[in-house]
């Protein structure tokens, strides 16, 4: 593992994944031998710069790892398409934890990463303390990820800042950002420049191709049960496409225990630093 030059208020760190990658964390706060590192696993084209002020809003009193999948943001790309899928994610996810000598965690998991976040608890039971899923759950709707899926699709480079932005308020306007400042903000979390001055998509655009190779995605119910009685709280943006009040209802119906928080005027997915947010976070913090 080593670590590069980072912002004050976090650390640049890279591990080596099972198959030679160099893979990408940023590590916010200090190692508690008295709690659990907090991991947060961000959406399928996502990166760790989703998790910044949450991280950083947490970091006094929590360690934070924020990881890049590999493909995405300063982690390598992979040369064989067929890795981007959730059993790798899974085995890269086992090497960062041996890597920082994580034994215990928590999962914050966007999307994808509360996916990921359930497989945990059936792959990692021991490690498992509790999860936080930001709009997922055991049931998708076709709807949303098929918006999600079109848009990885189409990989055409953005003429220029203004245009990235436009895409994004186009295709998905329902994301948490109110001003055009926030608007701006969320296209460079998810665009960046190439070496020919091009915006383009912050991924390698390789990864949607499992997808559309129809890679499939196992029954997600039997995962979601695993978590059983850890502190477990879903967060719903109101407007999702993707996770609906009926599943909600039914994810609780299975796990009694169960939290589940509705963030107003937002879609797939909150940015998890909306007031109603934070303090369900905060909550699930204190059960951990």
């Amino acid at each position: 593992m080593t670590t590069a030059v980072a912002p004050s208020s976090f650390r640049e760190r890279f591990f080596t994944s099972q198959d030679g990658l160099r893979l990408y964390v940023r590590d916010y706060g200090e190692p508690r031998r008295d709690q659990p590192t907090l991991l947060c696993l961000p959406g399928v084209t996502r990166n760790s710069k989703d998790f910044h002020r949450l991280a950083t809003r947490l970091a006094s009193s929590w360690r934070v790892l924020c990881p890049d999948y590999r493909g995405r943001g300063a982690s390598d790309s992979d040369p064989d398409w067929w890795n981007y899928q959730p059993r790798t994610y899974l085995d890269d996810i086992r090497h960062l934890l041996v890597a920082f000598n994580i034994r215990r965690g928590a999962i914050i998991g966007t999307s994808l990463g509360g996916i990921l976040a359930m497989a945990m608890a059936v792959v990692f039971p021991t490690m498992v303390a509790g999860a936080a899923l930001n709009d997922i759950g055991p049931t998708l709707e076709s709807r949303g990820l098929g918006n999600i899926v079109t848009y990885m699709k189409d990989d055409r480079p953005m003429a220029d800042w203004p245009a990235a932005v436009l895409r994004l308020r186009t295709t998905f306007p329902d994301l948490p950002a109110k001003t055009d400042a926030d608007w701006l903000m969320l296209a460079r979390m998810v665009y960046r420049e190439d070496s020919n001055g091009r915006v383009v998509f912050g991924w390698d655009q390789a990864i949607v191709k499992p997808i559309l190779r129809g890679v499939p995605l196992s029954d997600l119910w039997p995962l979601f049960s695993a978590l059983g009685d850890r502190p477990t709280l879903v967060l719903r943006g109101a407007r999702s496409s993707v996770l609906s009040e009926d599943t909600v209802q039914r994810m609780k119906a299975k796990l009694p225990a169960l939290r589940s928080v509705t963030v107003p005027d937002v879609g797939h997915t909150p940015a998890l630093t909306e007031p109603e947010a934070e303090t369900a976070l905060d909550e699930f913090l204190a059960r951990l």
